[in-house]
């Protein structure tokens, strides 16, 4: 009959709504959890510092060139008695006994030591003879410079002046020479320091052969500082 439905035509429209709804149910999770993700606040993400890196051992320093050994003092040892009883005279004009000063155990260049003590002055300050005798030698030294040897009376001890100035006029080789007698300057020849002026002044005791380069050293300190 016309308008009359067929079993089972309902279906088709059914399914169709049954789709759309699923359609619809799945279109609405989407939206839901994009809203959630979007709407989050992203927290900062913490950097891990890189791990340390283990620094290289440094370049070792090079040690320092060795310096010259400092002289071993020598055990002091009084002075000859019959030279001790003599009072030399300082032999650089004015110099008081408090003035000197005892270098006689300094190192020197080379592994040397000093033999000697320095008695600072200005330049062309008159040197003096310690005490009379006889002029063995006037000679001109690379490390010295212009230098004085003086036996004394007995011809028992050598007077070393050296770093002269220059002479005193009339000085010669085997002239006699008294005590306080001018017998040169202060000055700074051979290996003194231009701006150093003084008088390196040395004892020695001599050997028998009396060799004026030969003999025992004596340290002029202790004789000085008695002396006048």
């Amino acid at each position: 009959m016309a308008g009359e439905k067929k079993p089972g035509s309902w279906k088709v429209p059914l399914a169709g709504l049954g789709g759309f709804i699923l359609g619809a149910a799945t279109v609405l999770l989407v939206v839901t959890l994009y809203g959630r993700f979007s709407g989050r606040t992203r927290e900062p993400r913490t950097v891990s510092p890189p791990p340390p890196v283990a620094a290289s051992p440094a370049p070792p320093v090079p040690a320092a060139p060795p310096s010259a050994p400092a002289a071993t003092p020598r055990p002091a040892v009084p002075p000859p008695a019959d030279l001790a009883a003599r009072q030399l005279l300082i032999p650089v004009q004015g110099v008081q006994p408090q003035a000197l000063q005892d270098t006689f155990d300094d190192a020197r260049s080379a592994g040397r030591v000093h033999d000697a003590i320095d008695i600072l002055s200005p330049r062309n300050t008159p040197v003096l003879a310690a005490e009379g005798g006889r002029i063995v030698k006037l000679f001109t030294s690379d490390k010295g410079g212009l230098t004085i040897y003086q036996f004394d009376p007995t011809e028992t001890y050598s007077y070393y002046y050296a770093h002269l100035e220059r002479y005193a006029p009339g000085l010669a080789e085997g002239s006699p020479v008294t005590r306080g007698q001018v017998i040169g300057y202060v000055g700074t020849s051979g290996n003194a320091p231009p701006n150093t002026p003084h008088l390196h002044f040395a004892i020695t005791r001599l050997t028998p052969q009396k060799n004026w380069w030969q003999g025992e050293a004596i340290n002029p300190y202790p004789i000085l500082r008695r002396g006048r």
